[in-house]
C-alpha cells in the first residue's frame, strides 16, 4: 500500500502523524511520493480555531476528489477536527472512507488490514516515520491533553484530560529519534510543566529533563509551551546549568489585563508572569523567551487591549505570535457574546504584531557583532539575503526567524557552526560562518 499524509496543526498532532504512520508502515505501507501516487491518503485534521478548521475541511475535500479521480483507494480522516466534529463531517463530506476520532484510532489498522491494504502481522520496527525534509529537527511529545480548562480552548474536548507518558518510554522514543538523526530535539505538550503531577510520587519535568540529557547525545533539547506555573526552581536551574538545554522557553500568556486573564480563565496574572520573566533572565545566561496572546476575547476593551501592548513593550519577548478570538463550539466562551468586532481584532492583532516587530528588531540588533552557534537547516530561500538558513539557540523551528549563513562553502543540514553576526533584520539574523 502507497501511503500519502496530509499533517496538519500544531507540533503534537505531527508527533501523532509520525507515530501512526509508523504504525502503518509496519504493517506493510510505504510512504507515497506525491498524494496523486497513493493508494491510502492520512488526513491528520486541526480544529483549533477557525483558520485550521478550513484547512482542514479543504484538505478533506481534496482528498476526496483524489480518491474520485486518481487511484486512491480510501481516505483516512484522524485527529482533533474529527473528534470535535465528526457526525457533522461524516455528514457534509460522505465521500471520506473513514473517520477516526482520538478514541477510535485503535481500530484504523484493524479496518485496513480486514479491507486487504495492510499485511498482518506486522512488519517489525517503525517506532516513528519521518515524512519531512529535515530530520536533524525533531518533535517529542511528553504528555497529552490538558486540564487548564481555558474558557476559549477546545483542546481539552478534542484530546482529553492531561495525561503524562512513561517516563522510560519517553526516554527510549529520544534515543530513536537522535538514531534517526535528529540533532535538535522540541518537548512540546499543551503544558510541558504538568509533566508528572497525574502521577502520584511520579517523575515530574525536571527528572524528564535529567534523563533525556543523561541517557542521549541529542545537542539542543528545547521546551516548548511552558505555561509560568511550570517554570519552578528546579527547571530554572536546569536552564541555567545544562547547556544541552537550550535557554530558551515558549511561555504563553495569552494576555496581560488581570480582567480579560480572569474572564479567560487563565491560571496566572500579570504579575505572576512579569515575575517568572524576571526571574528566567536573572539566572539564565542569554535567555530567549517567546510567548502569545490572544487579542478580541469577548468583553476586551480598548483599556484592556492597551494594557497588553504596555506589557509587550515592557517586558521585550523575544518572540510572539498573536491570532484572534474565534468561538469555539463546547467552549465556556462559545457562551460569551462576541461583542468585539472582527475588523477590531483584525487591528488589534495588527498593532500588537506592529509593537512585537519593533522589539525584535531592536532586541536582533544587539546580537551584531557577536559569535553565536548555528544548527544549519539547509538552503535559504530564493532571493534570502544568504545562500544558507540555519537558526540560534533563541529562534525555534517554523514559529521563529532563522539565522543566513554566508560560507566559503555551505555546511550540510544538521551541522552545528560557529558564526559571526554581521547584519540584523526584523526577524532575522545574517552571520558569517568562521573558518
Amino acid at each position: 500500500m502507497k501511503l500519502g499524509v496530509v499533517s496538519l496543526g500544531c507540533d503534537k498532532a505531527t508527533v501523532d502523524s509520525e507515530r501512526l504512520v509508523a504504525d502503518l508502515v509496519g504493517h506493510g505501507a510505504e510512504l507515497a511520493a506525491a498524494i496523486d501516487d497513493a493508494d491510502v491518503v492520512l488526513v491528520n485534521t486541526c480544529g483549533f480555531v477557525d483558520a485550521a478548521t478550513r484547512e482542514s475541511v479543504d484538505a478533506l475535500l481534496r482528498a476526496a476528489r483524489a480518491r474520485k479521480q486518481g487511484r486512491c483507494r480510501a481516505v483516512v480522516a484522524v485527529g482533533c477536527l474529527v473528534t470535535l466534529r465528526r457526525a457533522e463531517l461524516e455528514r457534509e463530506i460522505p465521500e471520506i472512507d473513514h473517520y477516526y476520532g482520538f478514541a477510535d484510532l485503535p481500530r484504523l489498522v484493524p479496518d485496513l488490514v480486514r479491507e486487504g491494504l495492510l499485511a498482518e502481522p506486522p512488519v517489525p520496527d517503525g517506532a516513528r516515520v519521518y515524512f519531512g525534509t529535515r530530520p536533524h529537527v525533531r518533535h517529542l511529545k511528553i504528555s497529552e491533553g490538558c486540564d487548564h480548562g481555558c474558557a476559549f480552548c477546545s483542546i481539552p474536548l478534542m484530546r482529553g484530560p492531561h495525561r503524562s507518558l512513561p517516563l522510560d518510554g519517553v526516554v527510549r522514543e529520544a534515543q530513536l529519534l537522535e538514531a534517526q538523526g535528529a540533532r535538535e530535539i522540541n518537548l512540546v505538550a499543551q503544558d510541558l510543566g504538568h509533566y508528572g503531577r497525574d502521577v502520584p510520587g511520579g517523575p515530574l519535568l525536571p527528572d524528564l529533563l535529567r534523563a533525556l540529557l543523561s541517557e542521549t547525545g541529542v545537542p539542543w533539547y528545547r521546551m516548548l509551551y511552558v505555561y509560568p506555573a511550570g517554570v519552578t526552581f528546579d527547571v530554572v536551574e536546569l536552564l541555567a546549568t545544562e547547556p544541552r538545554l537550550l535557554p530558551y522557553i515558549d511561555m504563553p500568556i495569552q494576555h496581560a489585563s488581570d480582567r480579560v486573564l480572569e474572564a479567560m480563565r487563565r491560571p496566572e496574572r500579570r504579575r505572576t508572569v512579569r515575575a517568572k520573566v524576571r526571574r528566567l533572565r536573572e539566572a539564565v545566561r542569554g535567555m530567549a523567551i517567546r510567548t502569545t496572546a490572544l487579542v478580541g476575547f469577548p468583553g476586551e476593551t480598548d483599556r484592556d487591549f492597551r494594557e497588553l501592548v504596555e506589557f509587550v513593550d515592557e517586558m521585550r519577548f523575544d518572540s510572539l505570535g498573536a491570532f484572534a478570538f474565534s468561538r469555539q463550539e463546547g467552549t465556556a466562551a462559545a457562551l460569551l457574546p462576541d461583542d468585539v468586532p472582527e475588523c477590531v481584532k483584525q487591528d488589534r492583532v495588527s498593532e500588537l504584531l506592529e509593537v512585537q516587530r519593533c522589539v525584535s528588531a531592536e532586541l536582533l540588533a544587539e546580537a551584531v557583532g557577536t559569535e553565536v552557534e548555528v544548527l544549519v537547516d539547509g538552503p535559504a530561500d530564493e532571493g534570502s539575503p544568504a545562500p544558507v538558513a540555519g537558526r540560534t539557540v533563541r529562534q525555534a523551528d517554523e514559529v521563529d526567524g532563522c539565522t543566513y549563513l554566508r560560507a566559503e562553502a555551505p555546511p550540510r543540514p544538521g551541522a552545528l557552526v560557529r558564526a559571526r553576526v554581521v547584519e540584523a533584520l526584523d526577524y532575522d539574523l545574517v552571520a558569517e560562518v568562521l573558518s
